[in-house]
């Protein structure tokens, strides 16, 4: 990795900020662990893991150079949705039986994020992290609190990981324990994104009514 030198910030210095760097690395672990998916848990939770832990490193190199930026924030989220639908996907597969929850799931996830970074950016935020406490004392505590995104995140990761492990006979009592351990953290983080979806909802359609009335004077 490299910190591009002093002097106008071009974008191509953006595209190699270290946070970006990190960013492509967790695309490459993604593909890396669909290769693995079906055959390889051990490899695929591993690598799945590295990932994970890829992305509580990106946003400390982004404060630590001062390469803070809209396309580092993009890269994290978008890598984020698409590496835990790729697995619900797979998981689909393994349970069929569940595979409308899942799809709910996913679009719950998808559709909450995206309206969330939309009304924030749309709202005069440089990010959808800023979340005052008067809007949502729970989001507010949420993305404030580094520790707790952390944790609430990756519970959220290991419930999955551990229904995959669930799957293979010989890791089943293993992913049972995984997911009983993590379904607190699993389930307080679906209910953040009900929560950011209906802040989110309410933020656009406020701008769209003080348009509305701006429009009628």
């Amino acid at each position: 990795m490299s910190v591009p030198n002093k002097g106008p910030v071009t974008p191509n210095h953006v595209l190699w900020y270290v946070p970006n760097q990190i960013g492509y690395m967790r695309v490459i672990t993604m593909v890396m662990s669909l290769i693995t998916m079906s055959n390889h848990p051990v490899y695929t939770t591993i690598i799945y893991g590295v990932s994970c832990l890829l992305d509580a490193l990106d946003g400390s190199m982004a404060r630590k150079y001062n390469q803070v930026s809209r396309l580092g924030a993009v890269l994290d989220m978008v890598t984020d949705r698409s590496t835990t639908t790729c697995l619900i996907c797979y998981l689909s597969l393994m349970y069929p039986k569940w595979c409308a929850v899942f799809q709910i799931l996913v679009a719950l996830d998808i559709s909450s994020h995206y309206m969330h970074m939309y009304a924030s950016l749309t709202d005069g935020n440089t990010s959808h992290k800023q979340v005052g406490r008067e809007s949502s004392r729970l989001l507010h505590w949420y993305y404030t609190r580094r520790d707790v995104l952390f944790t609430i995140c990756a519970l959220n990761e290991l419930f999955y990981v551990g229904l995959y492990l669930y799957g293979f006979e010989r890791f089943t009592q293993f992913g049972f324990w995984v997911v009983a351990i993590c379904l607190p953290g699993y389930v307080f983080k679906q209910v953040t994104n009900i929560i950011q979806l209906n802040r989110a909802a309410l933020i656009l359609a406020s701008m769209d009514a003080k348009d509305a009335n701006k429009r009628s004077t």
